[in-house]
């Protein structure tokens, strides 16, 4: 069962789907789940597979759409700003704190991809949050240093400067539209092939997850470390997923960079064995068994009894 709502990041409206369980009632009292979804996605794609798989199992799960981007309100469109994607999560949780039937106090997060990133950033320093679980969380830092920064930072200056001078704005696109024109750019990788087999074909593609990225939002994601001081700041109970098809994206490598520098006693890290970065995202072997993970996990930490 699924309900869509808003809620509120300073001026403009989130959209978002909550899913309830089947035997739903408003006279229980549910632990809630927020599920954030990976850059260039919409709250209809994976982070909606998740969001019904834990609601089967009794929670009460909500799906967004990022601030500028699907259904959601705020300007400039396209933008990805970490900042801001933190700021919904924080806005997520105010939300769910409305709402009568769901328990303040098991209050959990589950990020995929990117959103996993956000999910362990917003834990930092959002204490409502009470346990943690990330599937194929992918650290930009990380990535971008990986990349060439630098160069990436040189053309957002400019582009800024142009944009600021009457240009229009730049929009690009988060991957190649086609393997075709991958190809053309030599950027056959198996991530970024499989990226494109989620996204822009029938298996996984939707018409609000349009591809498109503001370039100059590059700015502040090239330098955006989700996992600064989670040494110090990330207690909660903590479980990641990765899977051991390694790609270009570096997924596996930061879901144990999370796990080995979490502050949590309570972590666990398990390895989806024969599972690519985007077979977690949505095929049923490797789906199945993260939530054959995080769902005795979320019961455990939040106490999943409907009251």
């Amino acid at each position: 069962m699924q309900k869509a709502i808003k809620f509120k990041n300073r001026t403009w409206d989130v959209a978002a789907n909550l899913h309830l369980p089947e035997d739903f009632n408003e006279q229980h009292s549910y632990a809630a789940i927020i599920c954030v979804h990976p850059g260039s996605s919409v709250k209809e794609q994976t982070a909606g597979l998740y969001a019904a798989r834990l609601s089967q199992e009794g929670f009460v799960a909500l799906a967004f759409d990022a601030s500028f981007q699907g259904e959601s309100g705020g300007e400039p469109r396209y933008l990805e700003d970490p900042a801001t994607r933190v700021e919904d999560i924080r806005c997520a949780v105010d939300y769910l704190t409305t709402l009568d039937f769901i328990d303040n106090e098991r209050i959990g997060i589950l990020g995929i991809c990117a959103g996993g990133a956000y999910a362990a950033n917003a834990s930092l320093t959002e204490k409502r949050i009470k346990a943690v679980g990330t599937v194929v969380a992918a650290n930009f830092a990380r990535a971008n240093s990986e990349r060439n920064a630098l160069q990436i930072l040189e053309a957002v200056g400019k582009q800024r400067t142009a944009e600021a001078n009457g240009t229009p704005a730049f929009i690009t696109n988060w991957t190649p539209a086609s393997i075709e024109e991958a190809q053309q750019a030599g950027e056959v990788e198996m991530d970024m092939a499989e990226a494109i087999d989620y996204y822009r074909t029938p298996r996984g593609e939707h018409p609000r997850a349009c591809n498109k990225l503001l370039f100059t939002s590059m700015g502040a994601v090239v330098a955006f470390d989700a996992f600064h001081l989670a040494e110090k700041l990330l207690n909660q109970p903590l479980m990641v997923i990765v899977g051991d098809r390694v790609g270009a994206f570096g997924s596996y490598r930061d879901g144990f960079e999370l796990y080995n520098k979490a502050a949590s006693t309570d972590k666990h890290i398990h390895v989806v064995h024969g599972a690519s970065h985007y077979d977690l995202y949505d095929q049923p072997f490797a789906t199945n068994e993260a939530l054959g993970k995080l769902i005795p996990f979320f019961k455990a930490q939040l106490q999943s009894i409907n009251l």
